[in-house]
């Protein structure tokens, strides 16, 4: 008897699965849209005609069978879904203009666009940054100063330094440093007040006091202060000056005009030259931490994720 054949079974060839993606013009045309909040503005960026801009997001719409704007009054809101759709677009064209800027123009100069806190800013940064541009030489620093909130994408934002680690839960946070604040003063005010440790020898008139704004309803205040430091008391704020930013508060001190209540980070330089002394040991730690906050699509970045570490080295060093 024949020995039987073996019969092969035939190989099944795999179809390869296509990716399913939408439309990139159209993903393009409805970022600048949602960016702007115009089809008339996005259209203008995009050099084409509003009719074109809303072709495209229309395209977009019916590809995900979701609407992603309410128009009202040719201006767009987006909806639920539109936000979605937008912080995932901004991340993909984010990190499509980083390898076009790497592999298109090597290493040529690239622009580093960093919003700050105004005390921030005018206290520290503008000292510090010098030090950053010296060791990235290929680095042009755009920076500006300005409150939280901040819109990233609109204004192409692409590092903030910001107080507190829950303002942008849909990027990455990464904490810098946590302050503190104690009293400070000019070496001839503590010496004309005999400021010797005696929380008591501080008077209401010569107090400065911030007022601080919605996102820094956490902040201590000098009635916190005395209490912290075993003096609780009514403190007449009428008294004394008052200013709502920081900074303001550390240069009234510096020219002798009264004791404020000041972060250590933002005085560092007059402490270490000895313009403000400390003459309490009493000090609060600030509830939040300052933070350096970018979208995640910037992640790969060479220069954010070069700021980003400096920002921790620096603020490792206080």
């Amino acid at each position: 008897m024949a020995n039987a054949r073996k019969t092969k079974r035939p190989q099944l060839r795999r179809t390869p699965v296509a990716r399913k993606l939408p439309p990139l013009n159209a993903l393009r045309a409805f970022e600048v849209s949602a960016r702007l909040g115009s089809c008339a503005h996005a259209a203008a960026e995009l050099g084409v005609t509003p009719g074109a801009v809303s072709q495209q997001v229309k395209k977009l719409e019916d590809f995900f069978g979701r609407q992603l704007f309410i128009r009202r009054n040719h201006q767009l809101q987006l909806t639920d879904v539109g936000h979605s759709v937008y912080a995932a677009s901004t991340e993909m064209i984010e990190t499509l203009r980083v390898m076009t800027q790497s592999l298109v123009h090597g290493n040529e100069r690239t622009n580093l666009v960093v919003s700050v806190l105004p005390s921030v800013g005018v206290r520290w940064l503008n000292r510090a940054l010098p030090e950053f541009l010296r060791e990235h030489t290929d680095l042009r620093v755009d920076l500006r100063l300005e409150e939280d909130p901040v819109d990233f994408f609109r204004t192409r934002i692409d590092v903030r330094v910001s107080y507190g680690e829950h303002i942008y839960p849909e990027f990455v946070t990464v904490p810098i440093i946590r302050d503190r604040v104690t009293v400070m003063c000019t070496p001839a005010l503590a010496a004309a007040r005999q400021l010797r440790g005696d929380a008591a020898a501080l008077r209401d008139e010569d107090l400065i006091h911030i007022c601080w704004r919605a996102g820094f309803a956490a902040y201590p205040t000098w009635t916190s202060w005395f209490e912290s430091a075993g003096a609780p008391r009514q403190v007449r704020r009428e008294l004394g000056h008052s200013t709502d930013i920081s900074s303001l508060a550390i240069d009234l001190a510096r020219s002798g005009s009264g004791v404020a209540l000041a972060q250590c980070w933002l005085a560092q330089e007059e402490l270490r030259n000895g313009t403000l002394v400390m003459p309490f040991k009493t000090s609060i730690d600030l509830q939040y931490r300052y933070c350096a906050v970018h979208a995640r699509g910037n992640a790969r970045n060479p220069g954010v994720r070069a700021f980003v570490e400096w920002l921790c080295v620096q603020g490792a060093q206080l």
